[in-house]
């Protein structure tokens, strides 16, 4: 590859700490294979450019005007045949630096960069660490808010004052699945009014002023116990969990992760209600590489940080997942989320 070019998002704030705004006007790192890498950059954007620090990194900027071809000054940047686009750059962006530059082939950035973001650095680390403390102390307050009589819109809007009250920058998602709300994943929420006795699944996350992410899984019953059935599948799932965070290490493959709790699931006969992955990595996004899926062979190395959550869903019933944050190491993995992954009975 010639040069990796990457607009904003988390790629451009990995390599250059510059959290710049995606707008339609073009901003974007051009960073060649050898020469000094530039941000092309509107006129109206370089204040915040430079405040970001990233000339301090070699980065010189050149700006563009109003009634200039930010596409057509990019290109004279760049010399040979072979470009790499960052993965979630858009699609209006890829066609028009394909047409400025005919003949220069295109291809992923993300081959190059995963290899970057999915091994955590020991500051990485630490960030991802105070993220999962701050969603944990939104989980120990659930108190405060789930109980029989409200609707999950009302608490999924109080948990999402804690989320930043608790110390993140942004609210990414909030997820009360009620009832039989609890069997749908992706739930999020809805204006059902929580009952008594039911379990309510909660899985929310968000992102840090330092721009790392948080996402953590429990499971409650609101005033009541839960049924027969549901008790002996989350004793499964419990299981399942446990196997999985024991035999995640570096020097096993994503996919054998998987393996593990899923091998507990399906002889317990809950199998075909596990219907999603084990886990994503998580880092300045709450969804990366690593994914921790059947079919991912690849080798887990110290620094790889990716989620853990088995869940099992009985449609039209109820639900459960317990998912934790983990940071591979030598020996084994630091989970980052402490809580209880006990169901908790509320009033």
């Amino acid at each position: 590859m010639d040069a990796l070019l990457v607009s904003p998002g988390s790629d451009l704030r990995y390599l250059t700490g510059y959290d710049a705004k995606p707008l339609e006007r073009l901003t974007c790192l051009v960073l060649p294979s050898s020469g000094t890498p530039v941000l092309i950059a509107p006129h109206l954007e370089r204040a915040a450019a430079v405040a970001s620090g990233i000339e301090q990194l070699g980065v010189e900027i050149v700006t563009w005007q109003e009634t200039q071809d930010p596409y057509a000054l990019t290109a004279t940047l760049v010399s040979g045949g072979v470009v790499a686009l960052d993965n979630h750059m858009w699609a209006e962006k890829v066609l028009a630096l394909a047409e400025a530059m005919p003949g220069v082939e295109q291809r992923l950035a993300g081959p190059v960069l995963r290899e970057l973001r999915m091994r955590k650095t020991p500051q990485e680390v630490e960030a991802l660490r105070e993220a999962g403390a701050a969603i944990d102390r939104v989980h120990t307050r659930m108190g405060e808010w789930l109980r029989a009589g409200r609707t999950e819109r009302e608490v999924g809007a109080d948990i999402a004052d804690a989320i930043l009250a608790e110390g993140h920058a942004t609210v990414d998602f909030v997820i009360v699945g009620s009832g039989p709300n609890g069997a749908s994943p992706h739930h999020e929420v809805s204006d059902r009014v929580i009952e008594a006795g039911d379990t309510v699944v909660v899985d929310i996350g968000g992102t840090t002023p330092a721009g790392y992410c948080s996402d953590c899984t429990r499971n409650y019953v609101v005033g009541g116990t839960p049924d027969a059935e549901y008790a002996a599948y989350f004793a499964v799932l419990r299981e399942a969990q446990q196997a999985q965070c024991e035999h995640a290490r570096a020097g096993v493959t994503a996919e054998s992760v998987d393996a593990v709790g899923r091998q507990v699931i399906a002889d317990a006969g809950y199998g075909e209600l596990f219907i999603h992955r084990t886990g994503h990595g998580i880092g300045l996004e709450t969804h990366e590489e690593p994914y921790v899926v059947e079919g991912n062979d690849l080798v887990l190395e110290a620094g790889m940080a990716f989620s853990i959550e088995p869940g099992i869903y009985l449609e039209g019933r109820h639900g459960a997942r317990i998912e934790d944050i983990v940071v591979c190491t030598a020996d084994g993995v630091e989970r980052l989320n402490l809580t209880t992954r006990d169901v908790v009975a509320l009033p």
